[in-house]
């Protein structure tokens, strides 16, 4: 059993960081959005009053200030308390705000276990009495997994209800987002589970990745040897959920939302539009032509009706 949980923990976190990765590099290498040049945009110092470089005169000929830091503060202070839900749906925020922190939580207790291993491998003694570096090990990994496991449990039963009992909610919601409640209330149970009948302090856990990086084979008890299957699985099964958004959302909001890079002569962007605009259309409506470029489709009045009935 232990080699089998070596492996697939192994497996898990391989194949997380493979699909995390393969599908952000997906995004980065997708074309040109459509831009939105919404304001305000966070990164520009005129951003309070809703303004932007445009205002500025020959703005062309002068180095633009970005505040980048500023946009990345706010995607982080929202991830941690949801502000738009909290505003538009409280009802629905106060089911899953728990959800989510719960989320966060469970995996920050994962990855702060894995370096208290390699802090263990380094001499470092854990524990609440030994003080130090130690002592911080031992409280954070404490207080990210407890509130983890309850928070979870709390948030996926909410939601289940919330979902099955909203008819606003209700009518979005498919057989796959009530599995997904399902399944991570499982995942945070165990944990619970694990943590208040066999493990309370984690040792255990600490060990297991101890043995994981030296390649020995672990051996931890039933209940958390549970925890640790179905945490794998929650791992590989989460990048075929619509947990992308954590990676997503960032990309979203910097390369679309707040996009406001100018076209200019010579610019790289200049450049990837050209490109587009040589593109063949594959696709045509009354008012497009497909076996031209887009070029052409963008400079040339369409003939009335020419392509009704070949869509």
């Amino acid at each position: 059993m232990g080699i089998f949980l070596a492996l697939i923990t192994y497996f898990a976190y391989v194949f997380i960081i493979g699909m995390y990765t393969a599908k952000a590099v997906k995004f980065l290498k997708a074309p040109l959005h459509i831009r939105w040049d919404l304001y305000p945009v966070l990164h520009e110092e005129h951003h309070g009053y809703g303004g932007s470089y445009y205002e500025d005169e020959e703005w062309w000929t002068k180095k633009r200030r970005k505040h980048r830091m500023r946009g990345l503060l706010s995607l982080v202070a929202d991830n941690f308390y949801l502000g738009d839900y909290f505003s538009r749906n409280r009802s629905y925020w106060l089911a899953l705000y728990p959800w989510h922190l719960g989320f966060i939580l469970i995996i920050s207790f994962h990855i702060c276990c894995f370096f208290a291993a390699v802090a263990m491998l380094l001499g470092l003694t854990i524990g609440p009495s030994v003080g130090g570096l130690g002592a911080l090990f031992y409280y954070v990994i404490l207080l990210t997994a407890v509130p983890s496991f309850i928070l979870g449990s709390i948030g996926s039963m909410a939601l289940l209800l919330k979902r099955s009992t909203d008819e606003a909610l209700k009518r979005y919601a498919g057989p796959l987002n009530y599995f997904n409640y399902l399944f991570f209330l499982v995942v945070f149970l165990s944990g619970l589970y694990s943590w208040y009948f066999t493990d309370p302090t984690f040792s255990g856990y600490r060990q297991f990745w101890k043995a994981l990086i030296t390649l020995h084979q672990p051996h931890v008890e039933p209940a958390t040897a549970a925890h640790i299957l179905l945490f794998s699985l929650f791992l590989i099964y989460l990048p075929y959920t619509r947990s992308m958004h954590y990676i997503s959302r960032f990309l979203a909001f910097f390369m679309i939302r707040w996009d406001d890079e100018p076209n200019t002569r010579g610019s790289a962007l200049e450049r990837k539009v050209s490109a587009l605009l040589k593109a063949k259309v594959t696709w045509q409506a009354p008012h497009i032509q497909s076996g031209g470029t887009w070029a052409q489709v963008a400079t040339e009045v369409p003939v009335r009706g020419q392509g009704e009935g070949k869509k």
